[in-house]
């Protein structure tokens, strides 16, 4: 799902890559919704994006280590200066919604994007 179309179906905001083609080009084969870091280092793979209503770098730090596209700040939550600049850095687009989580997370599996299936 192309997150473009991700933003239309959450009704959010792009916080990066704003003006930028490639929002209009990023590829998400899967997205992760979880506030606990260390679940996510156990759960995701290429191409995902990360829903979440943590605020600090360690969201970012996490998402550069597992390769994450693109985190989705929930319940209206915006990022500082320094997360947005950090994520900046390291190529991640952020979004933000005021859905929470588990609403977020439920659109978009009604829209056809899927998580990781358990093994």
């Amino acid at each position: 799902m192309l997150l473009k179309d991700i933003c239309q179906i959450l009704d959010a905001k792009v916080i990066t890559g704003e003006g930028s083609e490639a929002v209009e080009s990023i590829d998400i084969h899967m997205a992760c919704g979880c506030d606990l870091m260390s679940d996510v280092l156990a759960f995701v793979k290429d191409q995902a994006m990360l829903l979440t209503g943590l605020m600090n770098q360690q969201v970012i730090r996490t998402a550069e280590m597992m390769d994450i596209i693109a985190v989705c700040f929930v319940r209206g939550k915006l990022p500082a200066d320094e997360v947005v600049e950090l994520a900046k850095e390291r190529g991640i687009t952020l979004i933000a919604t005021k859905h929470p989580l588990y609403s977020a997370c439920g659109m978009l599996y009604d829209k056809g994007l899927r998580g990781r299936e358990h093994d």
